[in-house]
């Protein structure tokens, strides 16, 4: 490094008892260079051009004449910011604290100043000060009497190395507490001013609030455009953060001003140092929601991302830095299961929420173990033939405390803890062997549906699975029939599509579960190679109610027809719904009026009467079982 570069004069604080002392620091560390100065030619044939620039330092001096006036001076200059680098003091200074006593004090106030103890010979040993001092590089023996060369030299030694000192630790503590990537806080320095801040508030009788903020579907973005723009856009987040945020809650300001921090991933938080009202955390998550929401250009491409924001309270939903962290992480979790761009509010349900969502994926993950699982299977009628024209196979759970669990409440969470990757191949293999079975017994059954999820269908082996499945259960291809959410088509089209076409490949149908509630585009639903539609049960429920509903299954019915798309009706319920559907064109349905889902016993029993059409034999109401 230059030292040239620092032109700021170096503070140099001088305690020694006696005023002739002070006067000879004075002359020989304020003296100017002149022409024919034979310490700085010396200086400068010793040590080069950089030594000359080290010469010619500024230096601005402070006296005291005993330790505890020299002790007073060094906080005063810490807590106005212009701290001392190098202390020259006297050894003996009666009737005060001797040299040693005043290094001692002076490095409980500064650790970093640096030292030069000024001694004569027989003052002190060097067993002695390193006994009392203990190992230091910040202390340095000047011996009584000294010269002119031997205090420049010092001077100019120890006030370098005293920068250097607080230029590395500077950049540590940059490491240390600073995010690398967004120059936001880390996690250490957020958890540390968060602990502070509950502590002012907590003094002061006053509310704090923290913003749990988590990036709605960044994977999404870094699996397809890459970790560069992921990177880019976790920065320009960071930035619009910073910006958004009004003075009383500014990112990296002073402590009673708040402050946000990058926590890991594409996880951030907010600290709302002093809150005058609750609905002000609110307003905050709003602003943050609209600034974050705006489009950005990174590099070519250009990205909408939302946040999900959970909202704690200090001190009524906690009232410690654990607890609100944990219930604000919670509150974020309800928030991004309400949909992208939300914010909750932290409320103690949500524990009892947690704790039974936790609850349920201990006992999820030795479900299989336990055989506590179950396939119930419901038929599928053609409603011109009125024959049985499948099965559609559908898991239960019934665990040995919890009792019977609704997949409402099991699925999503076995889907967000990747447990349906092994459940949904128990789910297939037990579907495909069962239908094996059936047919080897002589029952008409013409196919078996089986659903998936995202998270399985996207998953590196899925293909594989399915080739093992229908391989060792020896059950046709072309009678497994795969259902996929309308959601999947609206993700990666490349991918999916060459995974659907590998399906079809292997002569497995494909059908489109709940059909009108995911958005897909035409264009992308005509380029996929799939076999069936199945309407949505929310669409049939509307028939007897009005036309609104009625019109979408008709569009739906005829955008299928001009695709050569078979089209499935679920959640049939009414001899009404049947004969509207049946008058459009649809040719197949399921639901309570025909039958509930049956477990296997029931549903071959049901399979063996199913000779008798549908059209002179439906059931007035639904089928017990």
């Amino acid at each position: 490094m230059n030292p040239q570069k620092n032109t700021a004069p170096q503070r140099i604080l001088v305690i020694d008892d006696n005023a002739a002392i002070h006067e000879d620091f004075r002359k020989i560390l304020l003296k100017t260079k002149s022409v024919g100065d034979e310490l700085f030619d010396m200086e400068s044939a010793l040590f080069g051009s950089e030594q000359q620039a080290m010469a010619s330092a500024v230096f601005e001096i402070e006296y005291a004449s005993q330790g505890r006036e020299g002790l007073e001076l060094v906080r005063r200059a810490r807590d106005a910011g212009r701290p001392y680098a190098v202390a020259f003091v006297d050894g003996r200074m009666p009737p005060g604290w001797d040299g040693i006593e005043t290094i001692s004090r002076l490095w409980r106030e500064c650790p970093d100043l640096q030292v030069v103890l000024c001694t004569a010979y027989a003052d002190y040993s060097w067993q002695e000060i390193r006994r009392v001092l203990g190992e230091t590089d910040s202390l340095l023996i000047l011996k009584k009497p000294f010269d002119t060369v031997e205090v420049l030299q010092l001077a100019h030694a120890m006030t370098r190395k005293w920068e250097l000192n607080r230029e590395v630790q500077g950049r540590l503590n940059q490491l240390a507490f600073y995010d690398s990537l967004t120059g936001l806080p880390n996690r250490a320095l957020f958890l540390d001013r968060l602990g502070q801040t509950l502590e002012k508030a907590r003094r002061s009788n006053h509310k704090s609030a923290l913003l749990f903020i988590d990036l709605d579907n960044f994977k999404r973005i870094n699996d397809t455009l890459g970790h560069t723009i992921g990177d880019d856009l976790l920065k320009a987040i960071a930035c619009r953060l910073t910006k958004c945020l009004r003075g009383s809650d500014t990112v990296a300001r002073p402590l009673s001003s708040g402050m946000a921090a990058r926590l890991g991933g594409d996880e951030f938080t907010v600290i709302l140092s002093d809150l005058q009202r609750e609905e002000d955390a609110g307003l905050v998550a709003q602003r943050i929601e609209e600034h974050l929401a705006q489009p950005m250009d990174l590099g070519r491409h250009q990205v909408i991302i939302t946040p999900s924001i959970g909202i704690a309270i200090f001190p009524q939903d906690g009232d410690n830095v654990e607890t609100l962290l944990k219930n604000a992480d919670l509150a974020m979790y309800f928030a991004k299961n309400a949909g992208a761009n939300t914010f909750k509010y932290f409320q103690e349900s949500m524990n009892a929420a947690a704790l039974k969502r936790l609850t349920i994926e201990n006992h999820l993950r030795q479900a299989t173990i336990r055989e506590e699982f179950s396939l119930h299977y419901q038929p599928q009628f053609d409603l011109v033939t009125g024959e049985l024209s499948g099965m559609e196979a559908l898991l239960r759970w019934n665990n040995w405390e919890l009792g019977n669990v609704p997949p409402i409440e099991f699925i999503p969470i076995a889907e967000e803890s990747g447990l349906i990757i092994a459940i949904g191949e128990w789910v297939l293999g037990t579907a495909c062997r069962q239908a094996r079975a059936w047919l080897d017994s002589g029952l008409p059954l013409q196919r078996i549906a089986v659903n998936v999820s995202v998270k399985q269908f996207t998953h590196p082996n899925f293909l594989g699975m399915v080739g093992n499945v229908l391989s060792q259960t020896g059950l046709e291809p072309h009678r497994l029939e795969i259902e996929i959410t309308e959601s999947l088509l609206a993700q990666d089209p490349l991918a999916i599509a060459a995974t659907l076409r590998a399906l079809k490949e292997m002569a497995v149908r494909i059908a489109v579960d709940d059909f009108g509630t995911g958005y897909s585009s035409l264009s992308r639903l005509k380029e996929m190679p799939i076999d069936s539609l199945k309407i949505d049960r929310s669409f049939i429920c509307g028939i007897d109610g009005g036309t609104g509903d009625q019109s979408i299954i008709c569009a739906i019915i005829a955008m299928a027809e001009g695709l050569d798309l078979r089209v499935i009706a679920e959640g049939v319920e009414t001899l009404r719904q049947v004969d509207y559907l049946r008058g459009k064109q649809c040719q197949e349905a399921q639901g309570y009026l025909f039958s509930r889902p049956l477990p296997v016993s029931q549903a071959e029993s049901f399979l063996r009467q199913a000779f008798s059409p549908v059209a002179s034999n439906t059931p007035a109401g639904p089928a017990e079982g």
